[in-house]
């Protein structure tokens, strides 16, 4: 699935394939995001080239919000009618001291609720809180149910990346083929 994202302030360009073995090809003008995006590519199996440019000489916000518009658009294309996929995607990562939960739907009601225990800050020059812009921006275009939970943690980068690999197993178990019809009494998602 190929997207493309064009704004006054960005331009991304995604290619997404959900039944990857985890390769990528990332650049973006945002370290972490870049290094964010590869780790969701490889936890989650899916193939994917990103190439994102934006305006970071104003702030990492837009460049980081686009990306994950845009990766929640070709989510939502990629899977079509959602016929036969599992639906629902959960994980509990931790990551040294830090202990993050993702849950899912796939349901086509949009909708994010993120909770981090107040953490702020800034990894290298990228600040913490884009984390919940990205996934928001993911939720909101993929029309997903998200529920990201931060339980424990107090090194940002750590708290970070186990959001996006907590993320990344809850997508893939969610994506995943189950058989069947379309998963829900309305037989529409």
């Amino acid at each position: 699935m190929h997207t493309i994202r064009q704004t006054r302030e960005t331009t991304v360009e995604l290619t997404l394939n959900l039944e990857g073995e985890g390769s990528y090809r990332v650049q973006t003008p945002v370290g972490f995001l870049t290094h964010m995006i590869e780790t969701l590519a490889r936890h989650g199996r899916f193939d994917l080239e990103l190439l994102a440019e934006g305006d970071v000489h104003v702030s990492h916000h837009h460049t980081v919000e686009d990306v994950g518009i845009t990766l929640g658009m070709a989510f939502l294309q990629a899977l079509g009618d959602k016929r036969g996929i599992n639906r629902y995607g959960y994980a509990i990562v931790p990551m040294d001291e830090a202990l993050v939960m993702v849950s899912m739907d796939l349901s086509g009601r949009p909708l994010f609720f993120y909770e981090d225990l107040g953490l702020r800050g800034k990894i290298t020059e990228f600040d913490f809180e884009l984390i919940w812009e990205f996934f928001k921006g993911f939720a909101l275009e993929s029309k997903s149910t998200l529920h990201i939970r931060v339980m424990s943690g107090k090194l940002l980068h750590h708290v970070a990346e186990a959001c996006f690999k907590a993320f990344a197993l809850s997508l893939r178990q969610a994506v995943s083929l189950s058989g069947g019809g379309i998963p829900s009494t309305k037989e529409s998602l």
